[in-house]
């Protein structure tokens, strides 16, 4: 069992920057695969990110030469850099986790807000 929040979210200018923060509470941490996901109004939830135990990553193709997925064990924390953001990057952005051996995206969190606009 892991809980999961996201904070760092808000209101952002077009080609501007927000790196986005994913707290995770207890231990296995360092076992677990992370992802970012997002879902704008009326669409469907997005894959954007995916960080393995061994740090390799992916990206969707949306999003990849302008996101960077991070983690620190240490800290029980994954981020994700959003750079020359887009309007079309507004969305609710989550973190999920998956536990060994599937990796399946199983626990959630809450989400934050991201707004692109001018």
């Amino acid at each position: 069992q892991v809980q999961l929040v996201e904070s760092g979210g808000g209101l952002v200018q077009p080609g501007g920057s927000l790196r986005l923060s994913c707290a995770a509470s207890g231990s296995g941490f360092n076992i677990y695969r992370m992802y970012w996901y997002r879902q704008a109004p009326g669409k469907q939830r997005e894959l954007v990110a995916i960080i393995t135990t061994s740090r390799s990553t992916e990206y969707g193709g949306s999003v990849k030469g302008r996101f960077t997925i991070s983690r620190d064990n240490a800290k029980n924390m994954l981020y994700l850099q959003m750079n020359n953001l887009k309007p079309d990057d507004t969305a609710v952005y989550y973190c999920a986790a998956g536990r060994p051996p599937n990796f399946s995206a199983e626990y959630w969190g809450q989400g934050t807000q991201v707004t692109v606009s001018a």
